[in-house]
């Protein structure tokens, strides 16, 4: 029996994904990170094994209803885990945050701020002291009425609606209006409305122009529709629509993407005329702070609003207290190197790296003492400078008397931990046991681990002989976010790094190339947006290897005897699926006072399909088996099928053979989902030139599977292609043939090029804060 005071987190017999059986004991109060390469049961045991548990005893504790769902949820599959104090995750969720969340609503800044100019605000002589919602756009009482707190508003005009004015109504002047059989009645219902829909739009009087056009009115008339001969002619009663109207509502009400597209072409987006962007009320733009208003405040980064605060702090003793707590809540944030921000700076537009930065900033001011924290990646999208900042700010969640449980593969994170837990050997099947846990030292004398061989005395960057451009493409002059007229060259038939500090303009940068600049040719932009926002969407639908595997198991003879077609083996229609969880293998789980979970399906287990459709067997497994395969091992089993295999030796090349076939676009972290389309690309037979613009391949990555991501982008611009990758890791950027580095800072510091050039060029730069790392990857001194 352990004392209460255990100071170790001891795990016994962790069987989670591909654990097997693992004890390991892990000490409280330190800094311990989990390594191993992509697939190797590290995040199974930190956040499958270790912090799942720690919710259950969690959701335990707090009500009997909870109890009933921890059954559905499912427990961790572990012995036992003793010595486990309350833990937090942070994650990186790339949740779609909507278009009304905000750097300022994630920090809880926006509250405060609203406080403090509710509170100790200037009002104008004579108005009534507002409450602080008065001062969010995103409550009834302080939206701006005219744009409801969205700050644009969306108009339209008679040059977008009608293009042609030479055309009659009839051949379809009204560019805006659906086609098919809507069109024709809207059409018919102005004819009956005595309008001549045969005249030239232009020739039309002004009044009636108008009224067609932008009337809110929606008249009912009967129509005598003209069809052709011997088809019947029946009066009905139609109803117009103005373009506007039709426009407005389709924009705002249809579920269909491509509509809302359609219809946002004949609109224009501009800032509220009344607010003037703002997305306030007048009255609550009345008060000010330090003779700014609450808007003005929200636009400005982080480190000029922390200037701007204190200039007005002494006001009164409120104001001082409400702008001591603020402070300190900016400082959190731009100690992690991320005062270039605005509070109003909305969350889509942030990297998962800024996000999780934020969420850690937050969690440093809520004061918790004795619990866990579980990091995924802290460091995922942060340059190399970036990394130290971070280091400090974990090592005061373990000074607050904290145990900090990182997974991680950035090797200075790694480096500066107490405590070293490495997975491996390799991914999948080839991992799951833990090689190594205690001091970092100590894990030199690891023979099979593949981290050791990254970690200590690593040999320079082997020097590679650049290439010979083929062309030179032009970019620019860009002027967007904190990019100011900046005209980048970048070399054709080459692999080019774009670097620089978090928040320096890469992305802003890389974003402006498409298919229209000359010597561009074919694009295709590999980001990590998920590859599907549910359950459904998964490895093996994604990349096409599914219709095969159907049409197979609709091949054999079990199917053809019992007339199973290849519909019977999908999962998203009614057949052959299990209708409890239609498919989805998942029940989503409402918990009332915390984020819905999903739990496996009560009926079917996550297997998905009914018993009649898994009696189908091929090779002895059923379909649920073959999605339950990694791919690693679904290469073997579908040896003798050259059109899986090819689909299956793509996803093997980017480094993704530990992932199952069936694993749920859910479950896939950024990176995961970057290197599918990767694959699904490489997949393709090219002709011609393309280009390839990536965004941070190498996130989650061990540096083993870095290597063979950059030989397979080698090998493509040695096909002929050119490739840009926006970059942190170094390893990569010492292997490119031309760097363009922006900065020197982030926000309004950065958004210039600092330097460009080959590696060894840009590793002897003045003022580049990338040069001295680039430096020490290239083994050349800084």
């Amino acid at each position: 029996m352990h004392s209460p005071h255990d100071p170790y987190v001891r795990v016994r017999g962790a069987r989670e994904h591909n654990l097997r059986g693992v004890d390991v004991d892990i000490p409280r109060d330190v800094l311990a990170v989990f390594t191993g390469v992509s697939g190797s049961g590290k995040s199974s045991l930190a956040f499958g094994t270790i912090y799942a548990e720690a919710q259950r005893r969690y959701f335990e504790s707090v009500a009997p209803y909870a109890r009933r769902l921890i059954h559905q949820v499912g427990a961790p599959k572990v012995g036992e885990i003793t010595g486990l104090p309350p833990a937090v995750s942070l994650q990186q969720r790339r949740s779609a945050p909507g278009a009304r969340s905000s750097v300022g609503t994630v920090t809880t800044l926006s509250n405060s701020l609203r406080m403090l100019f509710s509170r100790a605000g200037r009002y104008p002589e004579g108005a009534g002291r507002l409450d602080s919602d008065a001062f969010s756009p995103n409550t009834a009482a302080g939206a701006c009425p005219e744009c409801h707190g969205l700050g644009r508003v969306h108009r339209t005009s008679e040059e977008l609606l009608v293009p042609d004015p030479s055309l009659s109504i009839r051949e379809g002047a009204i560019a805006a209006w659906p086609g098919a059989w809507q069109g024709k009645n809207l059409r018919d219902v102005l004819d009956a409305l005595g309008h001549d829909v045969d005249r030239p739009w232009h020739e039309l009087p002004a009044a009636d122009r108008e009224w067609i056009l932008f009337t809110d009115e929606q008249p009912v008339v009967t129509v005598h529709p003209v069809r052709e001969a011997g088809r019947i002619q029946r009066p009905y009663q139609g109803t117009y629509m103005s373009a506007r109207r039709y426009v407005m509502k389709t924009f705002s009400d249809s579920k269909s993407r491509t509509l809302r597209a359609k219809a946002e072409r004949f609109l224009t987006s501009a800032p509220c005329p009344v607010c003037a962007g703002s997305r306030l009320r007048p009255e609550a733009l009345a008060v000010t702070f330090a003779g700014r208003t609450i808007a003005e405040l929200a636009a400005l980064p982080l480190s000029d609003l922390a200037d701007v605060l204190e200039s007005g702090a002494g006001s009164s003793p409120t104001a001082r207290v409400l702008t001591d707590d603020l402070l300190a809540r900016i400082a959190t944030v731009t100690e992690l190197g991320l005062g270039y921000l605005s509070p109003d700076r909305a969350t889509p537009t942030l990297s998962a790296g800024e996000l999780q930065r934020l969420r850690l900033a937050t969690q440093l001011r809520s004061g918790l003492f004795g619990v866990v924290y579980v990091l995924d990646e802290p460091s995922a999208g942060l340059h190399p400078a970036d990394t130290e900042a971070l280091l400090t700010v974990l090592d005061r969640l373990k000074a607050a008397g904290n145990t900090v449980f990182v997974v991680e593969h950035h090797l200075d994170v790694v480096r500066h931990a107490d405590w070293l837990v490495d997975v491996g050997p390799q991914a999948g099947e080839h991992g799951g046991r833990v090689l190594h846990s205690g001091p970092v030292a100590e894990l030199e004398g690891v023979e099979e681990s593949a981290t050791a061989r990254f970690l200590f005395g690593r040999a320079p960057a082997p020097v590679r002989q650049s290439r010979t451009p083929r062309g030179w493409l032009k970019v620019g002059p860009v002027t967007r976010h904190n990019v100011r007229g900046v005209t980048a060259e970048l070399p054709l038939g080459a692999f080019t790094a774009v670097t620089g500090v978090s928040g320096s303009g890469k992305t802003t940068l890389v974003g402006e190339i498409t298919e229209e600049l000359a010597g561009v040719g074919r694009l295709v932009r590999v980001d990590q947006r998920p590859i599907g926002r549910t359950p459904r969407s998964n490895l093996a639908t994604y990349t096409g290897l599914f219709d095969v595997v159907r049409k197979i198991f609709a091949g054999t003879d079990a199917a053809r005897e019992r007339g199973y077609g290849v519909g019977r083996f999908s999962f998203n229609v009614a057949g052959g699926r299990c209708e409890t969880c239609q498919g989805e293998g998942f029940v989503s789980v409402e918990l009332l006072f915390l984020p819905s979970t999903y739990a496996p399906c009560p009926d079917c287990a996550g297997a998905r399909y009914n018993p009649e459709t898994l009696d189908v067997r091929y090779l002895g497994k059923s379909i649920a088996q073959v999605l339950d395969l990694t791919v690693e091992a679904a290469a073997e089993f579908f040896a003798d099928t050259p059109p899986v295999l090819r689909s299956l030796h793509t996803l093997l090349d980017v480094g993704l053979g530990y992932l199952r076939l069936g694993q749920p676009a859910t479950e896939l972290s950024g990176g995961e989902a970057q290197r599918i389309k990767l694959a699904g690309e490489l997949q393709r037979v090219r002709r011609g030139h393309t280009l390839y613009l990536l965004d941070e391949p190498t996130t989650g990555l061990h540096p083993a599977d870095v290597e063979v991501l950059t030989h397979r982008l080698h090998e493509l611009v040695d096909a002929g292609n050119s490739v840009v990758v926006v970059e942190h890791d170094m390893a990569v950027v010492a292997g490119a043939d031309w760097v363009i580095d922006l900065g020197p800072g982030g926000g309004d510091s950065g958004g210039r090029i600092v330097a460009a050039g080959p590696p060894r060029d840009v590793a002897r730069a003045e003022g580049s804060r990338t040069a001295p790392y680039l430096a020490r990857a290239l083994g050349q001194a800084p």
